[in-house]
């Protein structure tokens, strides 16, 4: 789980990660895991809120560089209009961090403000005892929606 040390992204429980779009209907999720990911482990189904979440690369699979048009793949998946609310989820909640400190910088230089969030223990959360993800904590043990294709 990733513990946040800077106020310019801030990091959400799942719930409230969940909470705060189902308030905000602008607000948008961005999973930032890998296309593999998103395939193999499943991704949050938004479709209840009558949304759907944006999936953009942080690393890309296999060797895990980092995507280095990630703020700009973003900025074309939003149409080029930003958001009061951009929310970053990743497996645990260090990519998405990472991903949202990027747009942060970015949008630092144009001026432009949009509240950021990390989706903190990310999608499958931390490893347990037995080294699995997805039961400790994270999107997935919460109960919250997803699916897998």
């Amino acid at each position: 789980m990733s513990t946040n040390t800077s106020s310019a992204v801030q990091d959400l429980r799942p719930v409230q990660a969940w909470d705060l779009l189902e308030k905000n209907p602008t607000a948008v999720l961005i999973d930032v895991r890998t296309k593999a990911e998103w395939s193999f482990v499943g991704k949050p189904d938004l479709s209840i809120l009558n949304r759907s979440v944006l999936t953009i690369e942080w690393c890309r699979y296999p060797d895990m560089s980092v995507n280095p048009r990630f703020v700009e793949e973003m900025n074309e998946a939003l149409g080029n209009v930003l958001p009061s609310q951009l929310l970053f989820i990743c497996r645990s909640g260090a990519r998405s961090m990472n991903a949202a400190l990027a747009v942060h910088a970015s949008l630092a230089e144009g001026a432009h403000h949009v509240d950021l969030f990390n989706v903190a223990e990310g999608f499958e959360g931390d490893l347990d005892q037995e080294k699995h993800r997805g039961g400790l904590n994270g999107w997935k043990s919460h109960g919250l929606p997803w699916g897998q294709s």
